[in-house]
């Protein structure tokens, strides 16, 4: 049975298992299935992929998801069937702990790569005034610097000069602009993407 691969998985449609076998306990199915028995396993699947299906739809969450990670659970029992031992539990607790440890793999799974999205987004946004500041002040093509400077709008320029070249503070600039200081915030941080593109920083 380890031989098997996907190709040799047909899914059944629900409600077709051919007839007899479909009383028989679900280990001796199971035994069979290990035979490469496709009409046992067919009463396997007849009998499993609803529960199969609800106990990961409980843990995944998304219906699509759900339904393809139940299609890899029963590939597994098809291709594993050899080693259930009766001896150690239930070809339903078999089963059942098969696509238990698959939902949770691919939970796991999705939740890895939602982090790796969401930090390699943050990343990319994070943008250093100080570090943008210092590669500003320290190019000595002043005409350059002015000349963004002048591209900017009113607010990001009079708030990235009062703040960068006047030596004030944040909340200081705020105050003095008569502006929010989260306006402030954000029209510093622009400014100073808009100085780094028009200056070539890091380019």
């Amino acid at each position: 049975m380890d031989d098997m691969d996907a190709r040799d998985f047909r899914v059944p449609e629900f409600g077709t298992a051919p007839p007899g076998g479909g009383d028989q306990p679900l280990d001796r199915l199971l035994t069979r299935v290990a035979r490469g028995d496709q009409g046992a396993f067919e009463h396997v699947y007849d009998r499993l992929a609803g529960p199969v299906y609800g106990l990961i739809r409980r843990v995944v969450r998304d219906p699509a998801q759900s339904e393809e990670v139940a299609q890899e659970v029963l590939l597994e029992v098809w291709r594993s069937a050899s080693r259930f031992d009766p001896v150690k539990g239930s070809a339903t607790t078999w089963v059942m702990m098969i696509a238990h440890r698959r939902a949770i793999d691919r939970v796991r799974s999705a939740s890895a790569e939602a982090q790796r999205d969401h930090k390699s987004a943050a990343a990319a946004a994070v943008v250093s005034p100080d570090e943008v500041a210092e590669a500003v002040e320290a190019s000595l093509d002043r005409e350059r610097v002015r000349r963004c400077l002048n591209s900017l709008t009113e607010l990001q320029r009079e708030s990235i000069t009062l703040a960068y070249y006047g030596g004030y503070t944040y909340r200081q600039v705020a105050g003095l602009l008569n502006v929010a200081l989260g306006t402030i915030k954000t029209r510093i941080r622009d400014g100073l993407i808009r100085m780094r593109d028009c200056m070539g920083v890091g380019q």
